[in-house]
């Protein structure tokens, strides 16, 4: 195995790729290694009945997400905004509650205190976010805060801190923004879809992509890295592994990785996340005045969105986030799809009954991914994985959303850590 000068990038997600682009962009030789058989990580687009480009994973562009918004524009990829017209609605046993009265005053304090602690750093990595809420009044307001939870984290509010979240909506701009879609998190959407966006910076990098490249060892000695792979070995000048901890734990080292950044892969976990989207000849559900959002905290789904194309055909995106994601994962596809789309009925009317095409896609049984949005540190362990996990173990750089220094989850935050973990290597080379 020849010493060579290339730069191998551990994953073809959007922040192994930002750091290959960056890479390249300055002259090294870089090599996209990604066990998968595409590229786009937590992204993925499909193509439904109706010839429109599908978002089975992420996709909003946040109106504060700046390296997002370049990165696309320099691609000529277009955005659009997100539909956020008519009327919104949260149920509770089925029932449409209004957000007006002690509901939304009870939900509008939570939210609140928990923004408090986040600004003034008066959280507990050690209290749970299920005790934490038990405080919220009314009940109604503590099972709509507990889905609005459940959405941002992934996980059960018994297996995610109070600081933890603090931290995640601090680094994103305050849980106004997060939840927001005009002038939002969700504010646009990318025409022909985010994997569309990560296709575009892989066809820049041409061959250097390679697919179905399953890194299993890496090997670190005092003149180089031994990448060894399912199809053989490379040698390079340094590496940049850009996929989520729990992840990259499956990749063996030579010699063991320090205790502090095995604890980093070993003390977090991914979120449990199932997305569907159910396409239309039109948006019909606008002819009523609907906006196509929902939040529930019962029933098979949690929340829905419109993701429609300005052009057509009428796109219904439905998140079902935690343990409620598992409970999915025990159905067959015939009665899942039947179970999601019947739970939209009372909301949106019989048509959603007859999509013309049904996508979907459990996060947390992909191989490569293992879940979703981000990897989150266990309980009592913020504090040591904040502080190793963007940290080099010799000539291996870390990059991943997880890693960036804001807009952690995000594919903002992906952009940034890529770009972050490949200025690192240049200073070095």
């Amino acid at each position: 195995m020849g010493e060579s000068k290339v730069d191998v990038v551990v994953g073809a997600g959007f922040s192994g790729l930002a750091a290959a682009r960056k890479l390249s962009g300055h002259g090294l030789s870089v090599r996209v290694l990604e066990a998968a058989d595409r590229v786009g990580g937590r992204t993925m687009t499909v193509t439904s009945a109706a010839g429109s480009a599908v978002d089975l994973g992420g996709q909003w562009v946040g109106s504060s997400h700046t390296e997002l918004r370049s990165l696309a524009a320099r691609l000529g990829v277009d955005l659009f905004a997100s539909y956020d017209n008519g009327k919104q609605t949260a149920t509770v046993d089925g029932r449409p509650i209004s957000l007006v009265f002690a509901t939304g005053v009870g939900l509008a304090v939570g939210s609140a205190r928990l923004a408090l602690a986040a600004r003034y750093g008066r959280a507990s990595d050690h209290q749970t976010l299920e005790d934490w809420k038990s405080a919220i009044r009314p009940v109604l307001a503590r099972q709509v805060f507990d889905a609005l939870a459940a959405e941002l984290t992934c996980r059960p509010a018994g297996e995610v801190s109070v600081e933890t979240v603090a931290e995640m909506i601090a680094g994103s701009g305050g849980i106004r923004e997060m939840v927001t879609v005009k002038g939002g998190a969700q504010d646009a959407l990318l025409r022909g879809g985010a994997g569309g966006l990560a296709a575009a910076m892989a066809a820049e990098l041409g061959d250097d992509v390679e697919l179905n490249r399953r890194v299993i060892e890496i090997e670190r000695d005092p003149t180089g890295i031994g990448v060894h792979t399912v199809a053989g070995s490379i040698r390079a000048a340094r590496v940049i592994v850009a996929t989520a901890p729990p992840v990259a734990e499956g990749i063996g080292h030579r010699p063991p990785l320090p205790d502090s950044r095995g604890s980093v892969q070993r003390n977090t976990i991914m979120g449990s996340v199932y997305k569907a989207v159910a396409v239309y000849e039109r948006p019909f559900w606008r002819d009523t005045g609907c906006a196509g959002q929902l939040i529930t905290p019962d029933g098979p789904i949690r929340s829905t969105f419109d993701v429609s194309p300005p052009d057509g055909p009428g796109h219904l995106c439905v998140l079902v986030p935690a343990d409620a994601a598992r409970r999915l994962d025990g159905m067959d596809e015939t009665t899942r799809r039947a179970a999601v789309l019947e739970s939209l009925v009372d909301h949106f009317g019989i048509g959603v009954r007859s999509p013309v095409s049904f996508h979907e896609k459990s996060w947390h049984q992909d191989e490569f991914v293992l879940g979703g949005y981000a990897a989150m540190p266990r309980i009592g362990h913020l504090a040591q994985v904040r502080a190793a996990q963007a940290e080099p173990v010799g000539r291996v750089h870390w990059a991943g959303t997880e890693t960036a220094d804001r807009f952690n989850g995000y594919i903002e935050g992906a952009i940034r850590a890529g770009h972050r973990a490949a200025t690192e290597c240049i200073a070095a080379i």
